[in-house]
C-alpha cells in the first residue's frame, strides 16, 4: 500500500498508522469519521505535516498523502470516474495544522479534479486536539454568470458537525450534467480556452495571433469560451504560464464549463505533460489545431496520405515517452486523423510508417509530374491561385470557371489541388489550379508533408497571389505569403496581385491598394468585377510568351 507525498523522514510507526487508513471506510452521508480524523490529526500534531487520504462514494480510501506544513502535493488520480456532466467520485479529507479555511491550493485541486469534496479538519494550536471543519464543493455556474465556480463553508465546531453530502453530491453533478447538455447543444465539438502566452517583444502582435487561434478554432468545430492572455520576459520552462496564473485559468475553466486548453505556441512534450498533469484538461498546440483541421478536411488519398505523414511526424518524439497530454487525445479534437488513432504505436513501427508514407507520397508525386508534363505539351497556360488561407481563392476558382469547388468562409476550406479549365475572351483556354492556403508559422511537418502540392505552383506560367483586402492584417498576410514564396523558389514566376473581397473596403482605398502593389482589385462573388482580372493575366501571359502576341489583352 502506497503513502504519496513527503515521507522523509518519518518513523517506522508513522508509516505502518498511515498504511492502516487503507483498510478505513467513511460513508458518504458524513464528512469524516471520528477514527479516521483522529488519526489524520495525530500525525499531523507529531510530524507538523499536512495528512489526507481521497475517498471514494463507497468509503474505499484510493490514496493516502503526506504534505508539508501548508499544503499537500496530490498524486496522478487518472481518469477515475470524470466523464462529461460528472464529478470525480473522489473526496480529499485532510488536516490543517491551524484554525485557517480551505486555501487557494484546495479550491484549486478542488476544481481541476472535479473532486466531490475538500474537507479540512483544523487542529487546535500545539494539540492533536479536533478544533473545527472547513469544507467545500463546486458549483454549477449558468452562462455568462460571475459567481465563483466553488462554494466554502466554515468554520463548523467539530462536535457540530452533521452535514450529509449525499445528496448534495447527487443534486450537484444532475445541475452539471442539465448544463453540460445544455451547452454541448452549441459546441458538438467541444469548448475550448485559449491562451496566448508572450513575450514582451511579440506582445505587439498579440491581438493578430489571438484573432487568427480564434479563427482556427471556429474552423474546427469548436466553440471559444474564453481566452487568457499573459506577457512574461520568458516563457516558463516547463508550464508556459506561471503556475498562479494556470491555478487561474483552471478554475475559470471549471467555471465555464471547458475542455480543451489551445495555447498560441508550440508546446515541447514535456510542457504539454506538465500542463495536462497540473490541469487534468486535454491540452493542444497550435500545431495539434491545424493538424486537426487538415485531418477533417482531407478529400483525396494525396491529402490524406500527408495529413497522416504530417501527424506521425508531429507525434514521433513524443511516443518514447509517457505524456498525459497525448493520452487525452484519443477521439473528439486533436484525436482525428489516420496518424492519431494509435498512440501506443512503438517508435520503430512508427518509422516504419512514415517511411512507407513517404514513399507512396514520392509516387504519387510523379504521378502528378506526369500530369504537369502532359500540360506543358498541350502548352496549355497554367495559373496558379496561391494566398493566405480564406483569403478567396477557391470562391474566384468558382466564380471564373463555374467550378463547385468547396468554398467556406473557414481557415483551409481547400487542402487538394483543384484544376478547372478557363477559357479567356480571345478563345484561349488557360488551366486554373487552386492551392492550399498559406498561414503564419505553418508547422514544418505539415509545410514538409504538403511540400509536394504547394510546388504544383513550380510549373505554373503565373501566379495570382489573391489577398484579403478587407483583413486587417492583410500586410502580414502579404509577408508571409512572400516569404513562402521563397522557401518554395517560386520568385522567377511571373506573379499578378489580386486584393479580394474590395467590396467591403472604402473604393479609395482599393485604388491605393492598386496602385502601390500593381494590383487588381476585385469581389470573387461578383463576376461583373473579373473584366479587368481577364485582361491583365492575358496581358502577363502574353509578356511570357505563353500566349500569341496577337490576341487581345
Amino acid at each position: 500500500m502506497t503513502i504519496h507525498g513527503n515521507l522523509t523522514g518519518l518513523r517506522a510507526s508513522d508509516l505502518k498508522a498511515l498504511e492502516d487508513l487503507y483498510t478505513k471506510r467513511v460513508p458518504l452521508d458524513v464528512l469524516t469519521t471520528h477514527e479516521l480524523a483522529r488519526t489524520l490529526a495525530k500525525f499531523s500534531h507529531q510530524t507538523g505535516r499536512q495528512a489526507g487520504v481521497l475517498v471514494d462514494r463507497a468509503g474505499k480510501v484510493h490514496f493516502v498523502i503526506v504534505g508539508d506544513a501548508t499544503k499537500l502535493m496530490l498524486p496522478d488520480v487518472g481518469r477515475m470516474r470524470a466523464a462529461e456532466g460528472r464529478l470525480r467520485g473522489l473526496r480529499l479529507i485532510h488536516t490543517h495544522l491551524y484554525d485557517e479555511p480551505l486555501t487557494r491550493d484546495d479550491i484549486v485541486d478542488l476544481t481541476r479534479l472535479r473532486l466531490d469534496l475538500v474537507v479540512a479538519i483544523c487542529l487546535a494550536p500545539g494539540e492533536d486536539r479536533l478544533l473545527s471543519v472547513y469544507y467545500g464543493h463546486n458549483v454549477p455556474v449558468p452562462e455568462g454568470s460571475k459567481q465563483p465556480a466553488a462554494r466554502t463553508f466554515g468554520p463548523i465546531p467539530y462536535a457540530q458537525i452533521d452535514e450529509n453530502p449525499a445528496q448534495l453530491i447527487e443534486g450537484l453533478e444532475q445541475e452539471f450534467a442539465r448544463l453540460r447538455r445544455s451547452r454541448r447543444k452549441t459546441a458538438p465539438e467541444g469548448r475550448v480556452m485559449l491562451v496566448q502566452v508572450l513575450t514582451r517583444s511579440e506582445a505587439r502582435v498579440a491581438d493578430e495571433r489571438l484573432r487568427e487561434l480564434e479563427e482556427l478554432s471556429r474552423t474546427a468545430g469548436l466553440e471559444v469560451a474564453g481566452s487568457v492572455r499573459q506577457v512574461r520576459d520568458r516563457v516558463d520552462p516547463k508550464t508556459v504560464l506561471g503556475k498562479g496564473k494556470l491555478d487561474e485559468v483552471v478554475i475559470e475553466c471549471m467555471n465555464l464549463d471547458v475542455d480543451v486548453l489551445i495555447f498560441d505556441r508550440d508546446l515541447t512534450a514535456t510542457q504539454a505533460s506538465s500542463i495536462a498533469k497540473q490541469t487534468d484538461l486535454k491540452i493542444l498546440d497550435r500545431t495539434q489545431l491545424i493538424l486537426d483541421i487538415f485531418a477533417q478536411r482531407a478529400e483525396s488519398r494525396d491529402g490524406k496520405l500527408q495529413v497522416e505523414l504530417a501527424q506521425m511526424k508531429y507525434l514521433l518524439p513524443r511516443l518514447g515517452q509517457k505524456d498525459d497530454s497525448l493520452s487525452r487525445l484519443t477521439g473528439g479534437i486533436g484525436g482525428r486523423g489516420p496518424g492519431e488513432t494509435k498512440l501506443e504505436i512503438g517508435r520503430r513501427r512508427a518509422r516504419e510508417r512514415v517511411n512507407r508514407l513517404e514513399k507512396e507520397l514520392e509516387t504519387l508525386a510523379r504521378q502528378r509530374e506526369q500530369r504537369r508534363s502532359s500540360r506543358t505539351r498541350s502548352e496549355v497556360p497554367v495559373i496558379s491561385v496561391i494566398g493566405y488561407t480564406n483569403a478567396g481563392k477557391s470562391t474566384l476558382l468558382n466564380t471564373m470557371t463555374n467550378a463547385n469547388v468547396l468554398a467556406e468562409d473557414k481557415l483551409f476550406a481547400t487542402l487538394d489541388t483543384r484544376s478547372r479549365r478557363y477559357r479567356l475572351a480571345s478563345g484561349e483556354t488557360i488551366v486554373l489550379s487552386d492551392t492550399v492556403g498559406f498561414i503564419r508559422d505553418l508547422p514544418k511537418e505539415l509545410f514538409a508533408a504538403f511540400r509536394a502540392t504547394f510546388e504544383e505552383a513550380a510549373d505554373a506560367d503565373l501566379l495570382l497571389q489573391v489577398v484579403d483586402a478587407s483583413d486587417p492584417n492583410f500586410e502580414t498576410h502579404l509577408e508571409t505569403t512572400e516569404k513562402l514564396i521563397d522557401e518554395l523558389s517560386l520568385r522567377h514566376i511571373p506573379r499578378l496581385v489580386v486584393f479580394n473581397k474590395c467590396d467591403l473596403i472604402p473604393r479609395s482605398q482599393a485604388a491605393q491598394l492598386a496602385y502601390e502593389h500593381d494590383a487588381v482589385t476585385i469581389s470573387a462573388l461578383d463576376k461583373r468585377s473579373l473584366g479587368i482580372l481577364e485582361e491583365r493575366i492575358a496581358r502577363k501571359l502574353t509578356e511570357a510568351g505563353r500566349l500569341n502576341p496577337a490576341s487581345p489583352s
